[in-house]
């Protein structure tokens, strides 16, 4: 029956982009990611986020070859995620990710500011988050930034307020060496395509000005999984499916913010 060969293609290709990720190129881009020309230096990179579960969700293939080729990662989470009354668990809950996903504990900083509640219609202020964001890259020495994009993978505000602090930063910034990265968001069916996703991120990221977007592999998904498990507050039947599903669980796609 023809449904029966459209499941099957599907699986076949499922279990091929699979095996691309398990067995190829952590970084799939025309140039590797802060690979300059072969000698590539120890980076001081911090990844600014809004909730303790934003890393494993969103960004483990980042992370896991940020850590892979020996980079100093810092993790700012702007909120403990006490939507639910739950902020205190939630913020142990992230120390704990961060082990799995090899981020020394006293490299995370987990923020309770009155100003930067977790919730929709939670407006953050660009401003402060910047100057926030610019204490931290002092403090650590950190001469790159990843955070989220506009859009923020899910639309979530607290997301987006993020990225626009982040780009508040660089826009007021007198620090002409400090530079910051988004991760891409894409549309709702590649987002839930699984691995079947990094053909389409390759593609768009061999489409973009060399050098300005990067398309990196997650050469252990488990490891999305197992990070993402220590948040066990909010490990719940769907999350474990968006992990299973997510194309954020096995490729990121970087662009470079200017």
């Amino acid at each position: 029956m023809a449904w029966v060969a459209l499941v099957l293609s599907v699986i076949a290709i499922w279990f091929a982009s699979l095996l691309k990720i398990l067995h190829g190129s952590s970084s799939s881009s025309k140039a590797a990611f802060l690979d300059d020309g072969g000698n590539s230096r120890r980076r001081n990179v911090l990844l600014a986020i809004a909730h303790p579960d934003d890393e494993s969700m969103f960004f483990a293939p980042v992370i896991n070859y940020l850590i892979s080729r020996g980079h100093n990662m810092h993790v700012l989470c702007m909120s403990t995620g006490n939507a639910d009354g739950m902020g205190n668990i939630r913020k142990e809950e992230l120390y704990l990710a961060s082990a799995v996903l090899k981020i020394p504990t006293k490299q995370v900083k987990v923020l309770d500011h009155p100003d930067f509640q977790d919730g929709f219609g939670k407006v953050w202020d660009s401003n402060l988050l910047a100057s926030i964001i610019d204490k931290e890259t002092r403090l650590h020495s950190i001469d790159l930034v990843i955070t989220f994009d506009d859009y923020g993978i899910s639309g979530h505000c607290n997301h987006r307020d993020v990225h626009r602090g982040v780009r508040k930063l660089l826009h007021d910034s007198s620090r002409k060496h400090l530079e910051a990265w988004e991760l891409v968001s894409t549309n709702i069916v590649r987002k839930y395509i699984g691995p079947v996703d990094i053909w389409l991120s390759i593609l768009f990221a061999r489409h973009q000005k060399s050098g300005e977007s990067h398309c990196l592999l997650n050469l252990d998904p488990r490891k999305s999984y197992s990070a993402m498990a220590q948040h066990s507050s909010q490990w719940v039947w769907y999350r474990k499916l968006f992990v299973a599903f997510s194309s954020c669980s096995y490729v990121n796609t970087l662009k470079k913010i200017e």
